[in-house]
């Protein structure tokens, strides 16, 4: 009897431990993924020794792809700054503030020596930075180049005798790195070094479009890093290829001042990456005289643009979040961003024209919908839609019509036709978004195309008149998740920026 009580004692554990799994992984709060990194070595000529690091490849990294990443080097490697660095890394990357990076942590040997730029009394090794500069820059830096998928684009990340390295290797290798990250950086070393060459140094970093993040504390501790000492010698030489920013946190030790300056120097070394140059609406025809806005919803401060088809330049007019067209004009637009690889440009075309004329109504359509058709089928590429016979389904897109619900689930093509009655004069915004591939007609004129390639969002800007317009959708799937949204703006609600659905008694079908 005790035998069994025991049996059931340790059956039904095992059945409580096998829920509390289940639910940690649906809260996602206990299970833990732990990333080792990469272990790697490679001797060093230079150093006369072996250099160990550590490699961790990003999170989307698929083997085989020839997708290209920014390096992060991190100084005094180990778990002590490189745990820190990876989640803020992970945590920037997840809420779109930079790029997916790989993360290389240079395991230090004798920091004293690598670190320091001159010899000093007192400090036994010191004086070797000119050397781990070289090994850096022509060792180690290709070595990752030919091994690792890098692009080219490196960041350096040091703290304390790290971040008065992370100065020294701006000022005399300043192609070395894009970006310099400098936390809270002994500055005071050799009688303040840096700062005394720093001011024939920086003059050299003219146009080279680099970035430097210092962080510092404030109060007495703070001040006897010298930080305050370099700020003013960088207000005074640092060139317009040098874009730095200095900050001193409150309440922070030395220690602790690693968390918040990687964050804010990596937000600063990638400023402007989660900004896009997208405006709405994308295209479209324009009358005479009769101007029009289109908008731009994203940060406007570091977006430029022209009206000739030209790239813009850091010159040209600042955007606006609503910008007056009075003219046929090609915008295009450029966020710019702190690494030039990341600026987004965007040209939309607007062309002079006239109202598009209306058509007969067909004497055999009603309002409630427009036809649809849904054909199932084993393409490569877009369909040959003027010879696809025989429909899976067809029928009216009323109320109860989604095209997220249609039975298949991949290699599908769908054709929406029909007339589409307009109300008023004036100019019309027509938008498809989250499709594969589709092509959207007014009047057999192709408005708009959605592509693999393009953001998933067309809006196109057209006039019209009262009237009925023949309407076209066509639009192919081939993977799973088949989504495509179409809404519109009428002249009366252009002002209130979003889209509705067109209303099903203005959609006309068989």
């Amino acid at each position: 009897m005790k035998i069994k009580n025991k049996f059931r004692f340790f059956f039904v554990l095992i059945l409580m431990i096998g829920c509390l799994i289940d639910i940690a992984k649906a809260q996602d709060t206990v299970i833990r993924e732990i990333d080792y990194g990469i272990l790697d070595s490679l001797n060093s000529n230079l150093l006369k020794e072996k250099r160990m690091v550590e490699i961790f490849l990003p999170q989307d990294y698929k083997s085989g792809s020839d997708r290209k990443y920014d390096v992060l080097y991190v100084l005094d490697g180990g778990n002590w700054n490189t745990g820190l660095i990876k989640d803020a890394q992970h945590f920037l990357e997840g809420t779109s503030f930079m790029p997916s990076t790989i993360i290389v942590s240079v395991l230090g040997i004798d920091r004293n020596k690598d670190l320091s730029p001159t010899r000093v009394d007192g400090w036994a090794t010191s004086g070797g930075a000119d050397k781990f500069l070289g090994f850096l820059k022509n060792e180690l830096i290709p070595y990752i180049n030919r091994k690792y998928p890098s692009n080219g684009d490196n960041t350096l990340w040091g703290h304390s005798l790290g971040g008065l390295f992370v100065t020294y290797a701006l000022l005399n290798e300043p192609q070395t790195f894009k970006s310099y990250i400098a936390v809270d950086p002994s500055l005071w070393w050799d009688k303040c070094y840096i700062q005394k060459i720093a001011s024939s140094k920086l003059p050299g970093l003219a146009g080279l479009a680099l970035t430097l993040f210092i962080s510092g504390r404030e109060g007495e501790e703070g001040k006897v890093m010298k930080i305050d000492t370099m700020n003013t010698i960088l207000k005074k030489y640092a060139p317009a290829g040098l874009t730095w920013k200095s900050i001193a946190y409150p309440n922070e030790t030395h220690n602790s001042i690693r968390l918040k300056s990687t964050y804010d120097g990596l937000k600063f070394c990638y400023a402007g990456f989660n900004n896009k140059a997208q405006f709405r609406p994308m295209n479209g025809i324009i009358l005479k005289d009769k101007p029009f806005k289109i908008w731009f919803f994203n940060d406007t401060t570091t977006v430029h643009y022209t009206l000739d088809g030209t790239i813009p330049t850091i010159l040209s007019d600042k955007m606006q979040h609503e910008l007056t067209l009075n003219t046929a004009a090609k915008v295009t637009t450029e966020n710019f961003t702190a690494r030039a690889r990341y600026n987004h440009t965007v040209t939309g075309d607007f062309a002079a024209g006239k109202i598009l004329p209306p058509v007969s109504k067909q004497k055999n359509v009603k309002p409630g919908g427009f036809n649809y058709a849904y054909y199932e089928g084993k393409w490569a590429n877009w369909p040959d839609f003027k010879n696809l016979k025989n429909p899976v389904k067809a029928g009216i897109t009323n109320g109860d019509f989604k095209l997220d619900k249609i039975q298949k689930k991949d290699n599908i093509a769908v054709i929406i036709d029909g007339q589409l009655e307009s109300k008023e004069e004036g100019y019309y915004i027509f938008i498809l978004e989250n499709g594969e591939e589709a092509n959207l007609y007014l009047c057999n004129r192709l408005l708009m195309r959605i592509t693999d390639s393009n953001s998933k969002l067309c809006t196109y800007m057209v006039p019209l008149t009262k009237g009925f317009y023949p309407f076209r959708i066509e639009s192919f799937h081939k993977e799973e998740g088949y989504k495509l949204k179409l809404s519109y703006l009428t002249p009366g609600i252009t002002h209130k920026k979003n889209g509705i659905p067109i209303p099903l008694d203005l959609q006309y079908g068989h």
